[in-house]
């Protein structure tokens, strides 16, 4: 997430004309709890940063260029969330520009598709696609789109950056429309890797009632944020301790994820099966064979591949634990409705194999991918196996983006959802790390 905020955000940060010390901001030293905000790229289940974490703000998609896309990851993110104790929330990537309408319809397209309890947070992520000569247009879709979520009963909050807002935005319109807690900040100290927010570097602006401190959170390519007012307690009564699984969030209401969640919560260690979802415990010290864990596989979920008596075989990283060192996430069948259409290359695949398994050739897989050298996978990779073959660029016609200034096929990957690969194959570009401003970036 917010990938093209990072190059101003530093900087902004370390002017000390704009610095406000957090006390001094009315913030509250026992509401500092801290989460996570996911997106496809942390896959299928909610990561937490440290064992600590709070909370955790999950993409469900969101509207670029004339469309709408969505994130395959979401509701397994809030399920495994749920299991894992965090109060989740939702955030939608929000390009309206001027149009008020507009604005009302991104949030009218998801509303249906939220798996966060009712009084949740829904926050748009405004970082593109506004022209700062129409700020009072750009702040009235917001702000429609803000109101909206606010009818259906959720919590609504503006992620941005202080740059960017103040740029494109009157923000100080929607904290006074909304409340002084209504505003999702990012605003990084360093680059380096944090692990609690530095309040010397808090950014000066009212109404932040959430601030992202930091995209290397404790040492991962992760969003670190602190809660300052207690907001992302919205949508939730407190904690229940079942008398089988750990501390969980209860919700003010249900949703389908939810009770997916609290089922993978309350399943029994001694029911795990190959093809669950288990996360590492921040506890587990060792590997069943006595080697030590790393500690960035600690707070991580894999895909169980095989079951020995009180061992399961995680995939991806193809070690042996204890199942007393791991956490259901997300049951068999909640795992299989998660991936399906996917799968995971284990050692001593071929392109060749996997392709015989699923009824299919490896020139069609490796197309389906984006793959250009089809003797070349590896284990842990993730396949798609079923759907359409990506179309050769040279008859590429509808969904596209145009390339606009800092762009890359990351953020356009990002925005669309399509792998880099795939993306570069479509549009026949050699050179991954080279785009024109102007370019038709078909997908």
């Amino acid at each position: 997430m917010k990938d093209n905020l990072k190059r101003c955000l530093l900087g902004i940060a370390t002017v000390g004309a704009m610095l406000l010390f957090c006390s001094s901001a009315g913030v509250s030293a026992n509401t500092r709890e801290q989460g996570t905000d996911l997106a496809k790229y942390q896959g299928y289940s909610a990561q937490k940063g440290q064992a600590s974490d709070k909370f955790a703000i999950s993409q469900i998609g969101g509207y670029t260029n004339g469309y709408y896309y969505g994130q395959a990851t979401y509701k397994s993110q809030v399920s495994s969330g749920i299991a894992q104790g965090l109060r989740m929330h939702t955030y939608i990537w929000f390009e309206a520009g001027v149009s008020a309408q507009r604005g009302r319809a991104i949030v009218q397209h998801f509303l249906p598709q939220i798996q966060t309890p009712k009084g949740s947070i829904i926050a748009l992520d405004v970082e593109g696609g506004l022209n700062g000569a129409y700020k009072q247009a750009n702040t009235n879709a917001v702000i429609a789109g803000m109101n909206r979520i606010k009818q259906a009963g959720y919590t609504p909050v503006l992620y941005t950056g202080k740059p960017y807002s103040q740029a494109n935005l009157y923000p100080q319109q929607i904290v006074d429309r909304f409340g002084k807690d209504r505003l999702w900040i990012a605003s990084y100290a360093t680059m380096s890797a944090s692990w609690k927010p530095n309040y010397n570097y808090f950014p000066s602006m009212d109404g932040i009632g959430m601030w992202q401190f930091t995209s290397t959170y404790a040492g991962k390519s992760l969003d670190g944020n602190v809660d300052l007012t207690g907001i992302t307690k919205a949508g939730y009564k407190g904690y229940t301790n079942p008398s089988t699984g750990g501390k969980v969030a209860v919700p003010k209401t249900q949703t389908p994820a939810i009770k997916q969640g609290q089922q993978a919560n309350k399943t029994p260690k001694s029911d795990i099966k190959t093809g669950y979802t288990v996360k590492v415990n921040y506890s587990a010290s060792r590997w069943s064979n006595g080697a030590g864990i790393p500690s960035w596989v600690k707070g991580k979920s894999y895909k169980v591949i095989r079951v020995s008596g009180k061992k399961v075989l995680l995939g991806g990283i193809m070690s042996w634990i204890n199942r007393s060192n791991v956490e259901i996430t997300l049951t068999g069948s909640q795992t299989q409705q998660a991936t399906g259409g996917y799968y995971t290359v284990r050692y001593g695949d071929s392109l060749s194999s996997i392709a015989t398994k699923y009824g299919t050739s490896y020139a069609k897989l490796a197309s389906l991918n984006g793959i250009s050298n089809p003797n070349y996978i590896y284990v842990g990779q993730r396949l798609k196996v079923t759907g359409g073959t990506s179309t050769s660029h040279t008859s590429n016609t509808g969904r596209y983006r145009v390339v606009q200034a800092g762009d890359s096929l990351s953020r356009i990957s990002y925005l669309t959802g399509y792998s880099i690969n795939y993306l570069a194959q479509k549009n026949g570009i050699a050179n991954k790390n080279y785009l024109r401003i102007g370019q038709k970036i078909y997908y």
